[in-house]
């Protein structure tokens, strides 16, 4: 029966997690329809993700957070970057939040314009589905 016989840093849970959820969310949109795309590099673009009806494409952003209170403020590290959406997940509970790509240096998570979703596709497409 296979299992690991190496050891992973912490470090590397860290970043291996933090990308579980980018393919979580990759699978989401690919059952629903959408074909998605995964840059093999992003050097520099803030793009985690490309999805496209056909017509449209959309940049999204993944980011993770360790609060758990959701009138955390989001720091805007994608500034001056084309991206259209942020996908936030807080990793210590089992909500999240799809923010419209803003311009100010932060913006609280539970914002008005954002929307929340509880960590599950459906929940997670009819956000998506609803926002400006």
């Amino acid at each position: 029966m296979p299992h690991r016989t190496t050891g992973l840093t912490e470090q590397l849970a860290a970043k291996q997690r933090n990308h579980s959820f980018e393919l979580l969310v990759a699978n989401w949109f690919m059952l629903a329809g959408w074909q998605v795309y995964i840059p093999l590099l992003d050097s520099g673009h803030a793009t985690d993700l490309l999805i496209s009806d056909g017509p449209k494409f959309y940049r999204i952003q993944i980011k993770t957070i360790e609060a758990q209170d959701e009138s955390h403020k989001l720091p805007n590290k994608w500034k001056d970057r084309k991206i259209d959406y942020v996908v936030v997940f807080a990793k210590k509970s089992n909500w999240g939040y799809i923010c419209p790509a803003f311009e100010t240096n932060e913006k609280r998570i539970n914002h008005e314009d954002h929307k929340r979703f509880t960590q599950n596709r459906k929940s997670f497409l009819a956000a998506f589905h609803t926002i400006k």
